[in-house]
């Protein structure tokens, strides 16, 4: 791709001389360039790819093409028209325009288009070879992943993967119509939802060498390649481990079981840092590891089937469950998370489908504050697309199955809860939630929250787990707290007030705990999602500062006496 670059301090002017301070009008100010299409933008985050710069952008106008230059935290954005452009730039002047949380810079370009490669003005010759650009590789690139987004648009011959500049890959098609279908329908698109952006080019070289298959290089006409020729070493004693599971007899390809997609399966474990989700936080530790910090975009996305727009994720046709089920057709769909699922290390993702909520009264704090009960809550997302739904992603799949044991069929809020998995393993980052009926916004994230309860193992052993019930354990309230205080809390908060409350003897003055039992299970429901982590003010300090936070658990424990 290419672009022109800004005008030299020093110009010829039409006569031939160079312009100098005292001949500046005979040009335009190297400043000031003239309107274009084309936006320049600087100052940009180390963190934003183009799916940021669009959302910032595109109510200016339809965005045609963006280009990034990382190491120079840099973009070009192209416009269809030149009053997007001119709005985008008039807005800039005296308002901030925000792109990845951070402010940055915008102001024409002086070049008048993006050129891409296959543009009619491109004159480089189609080939069978294309070149791959992945864009913020923020998962591992192998052969593996390269064949299957390419497969479907005609054979692949070979494939190279080098990293001198980046990542990069080169693929040989069978011939000149199959690379040009993949270009089309590729170039832009993301391998996983939010990253691995794919640019293609056509390559110089008409054919790859390759020296031997492994993981960064192979030849699907020679599967032999580089392979030991001397003392043959017989098929291996196992299987190679797939999705965490036990050591299986080797008998070939080992078969697809549920959850596992197309292309290799990446062992990320529990912890490590993404660009998606940072560090893991302890939510995937020894006590049940499983994908944290990840994202997920609900499935709304509005695309039909064939290629996407720039910089969307392919949306091919899917079954009805949102993935493919032939191993060799077109890249499996999951919903707006890119051409293929995350890598994972757990046959269960860490995400909860939630329905039947009651949104006048819910929003992402009250459903946090029912399923840290089960686990390290890390988003909340309520779906704009099907009313009264949401998805939570909790820091492992043995947490997802521990809120689903305890939780489906709830009945509060005059409506019965249900869950179900999530066939996606995160949730993606939302940049502009919309908002609940309370105002609030609808996606939160809660990664590294206090009062998540499962932040390691020793936090998590103290937890006693168990479903709904109409008593309430509450504990972390001020010494000398009373039962008519407890009552307050709940009245103030318009659930109903408990029976009963039993206040425990006190064994240190540093906080009190007890019981508070309902009439009932629903509103022992409603009162742990109103109430829990609800501030109390502390006595022994200045109204209003280090407030004492409130928690509420199940009890099975009756109240006697």
């Amino acid at each position: 791709m290419s672009y022109d670059g800004h005008l030299s301090k020093r110009q010829r002017t039409d006569d031939g001389m160079l312009g100098m301070p005292g001949s500046m009008e005979k040009f335009d100010d190297p400043h000031k360039p003239a309107p274009s299409c084309v936006v320049h933008v600087r100052g940009l985050s180390e963190s934003a790819i183009e799916a940021d710069l669009v959302e910032a952008v595109q109510h200016f106008g339809t965005v045609r093409d963006v280009i990034m230059m990382p190491r120079k935290r840099q973009a070009l954005i192209e416009f269809e028209k030149i009053t997007g452009a001119r709005n985008c730039v008039d807005y800039a002047q005296t308002s901030a325009i925000y792109v990845a949380a951070q402010p940055a810079f915008f102001n024409f370009s002086t070049s008048q288009k993006i050129q891409r490669p296959g543009d009619p003005e491109d004159t480089r010759p189609a080939n069978h070879v294309l070149l791959f650009t992945i864009l913020n590789p923020q998962y591992p690139i192998t052969v593996d992943v390269m064949h299957t987004i390419c497969s479907p648009y005609g054979q692949v011959l070979r494939i190279v993967i080098f990293k001198k500049n980046g990542v990069q890959a080169m693929v040989e098609f069978d011939s000149v119509e199959s690379a040009k279908r993949g270009k089309q329908s590729l170039n832009g698109a993301d391998i996983y939802s939010g990253c691995c952006t794919l640019k293609i080019e056509y390559a110089k070289p008409t054919r790859l060498n390759v020296v031997r298959n492994d993981n960064e290089s192979r030849d699907y006409t020679n599967p032999n390649l580089g392979a030991d020729q001397g003392g043959h070493r017989g098929q291996p004693l196992l299987a190679d481990p797939r999705m965490g599971g036990g050591p299986t007899p080797y008998n070939g390809m080992v078969e697809e079981g549920p959850g596992m997609h197309d292309g290799p399966d990446f062992n990320r474990g529990g912890s490590g840092h993404t660009a998606h989700g940072g560090s893991g936080g302890g939510y995937g530790g020894g006590y049940g590891a499983g994908p944290s910090g990840y994202y997920e975009q609900e499935y709304d996305s509005g695309y039909g089937p064939g290629p996407s727009p720039r910089g969307a994720p392919y949306n091919g046709p899917p079954d009805r469950y949102g993935h493919r089920q032939d191993r060799y057709g077109p890249p499996q769909h999951y919903p707006d998370q890119g051409m293929m699922g995350p890598p994972s290390s757990s046959q269960q993702g860490a995400v909860v489908m939630v329905y039947g909520l009651n949104m006048a009264k819910l929003n992402c704090e009250r459903l946090f504050n029912l399923f840290c009960l089960y686990g390290n809550v890390v988003r909340v997302k309520f779906l704009k697309s099907k009313e009264g739904s949401a998805m939570v992603q909790l820091g492992d799949g043995m947490s997802v199955e521990r809120a689903i044991l305890n939780l489906h069929n709830t009945f509060f809020f005059d409506n019965k809860m249900q869950l179900s998995p999530s066939k996606q393993a995160f949730l993606q980052d939302v940049m502009n939630p919309h908002e609940l009926p309370d105002g609030t916004p609808s996606y939160m994230d809660f990664m590294g929250n206090r009062n998540n309860r499962f932040t390691n193992p020793e936090a998590a052993k103290k937890n006693r787990v168990q479903g709904p019930a109409k008593v309430l354990h509450f504990f972390n309230t001020p010494p000398g707290i009373t039962a008519e205080d407890i009552e307050k809390i709940f009245e103030k908060a318009e659930v109903k007030k408990p029976m009963q409350v039993k206040l425990f003897p006190s064994k240190t003055e540093r906080s009190s705990s007890g019981l508070a039992e309902f009439d009932n299970k629903a509103d022992a429901v409603e009162a742990l999602v109103m109430c829990n982590h609800t501030p109390v003010e502390n006595p022994g300090s200045v109204a209003g500062k280090n407030p004492f936070i409130m928690k509420l658990c199940f009890s099975s424990a009756p109240i006697i006496g």
